[in-house]
């Protein structure tokens, strides 16, 4: 029920798995994760139904980074929707997040979650990597 409440609101869409979203800022469309093992450095809030903030990055005062294989499927999802430098809110039911087990003490079995998540940067998997010569001096 929440999260046809979510639906409703006014730009946001369903992808076919049913994560719902709104991007808030879509940031720059040339920069974007489209690989799932693309590496996303991201600020974040994660809240319950009821408005329980159960992990913030903003509160610890520091960005995120992970490969999106490495995270909920709604992530591994989301973040391609946004470029770098771009906003996303993520209404998320629970078989995409933690499904029947939950996690920890702060989500419970097949609970749906929000995240609101600001893309600092992606680095491609299949970006070149630039390596720098190294002078090699003979003894």
């Amino acid at each position: 029920a929440w999260l046809a409440k979510m639906e409703k609101k006014a730009g946001v869409k369903k992808t076919e798995s049913g994560l719902v979203y709104k991007v808030v800022k879509a940031g720059d469309e040339n920069v974007k994760a489209t690989d799932d093992r693309d590496v996303v450095v991201v600020h974040y809030k994660g809240t319950t139904e009821d408005g329980k903030v159960f992990d913030s990055s903003y509160d610890r005062g520091e960005t995120a980074e992970f490969p999106l294989n490495h995270v909920i499927p709604a992530w591994t999802e989301g973040m391609k929707l946004v470029g770098k430098g771009g906003t996303i809110i993520l209404w998320i039911p629970a078989e995409l997040a933690y499904g029947e087990q939950g996690a920890g003490q702060a989500i419970g079995p097949n609970e749906a979650l929000e995240f609101e998540v600001e893309l600092i940067d992606v680095t491609p998997v299949n970006q070149p990597v630039v390596e720098e010569a190294n002078e090699v001096v003979a003894e």
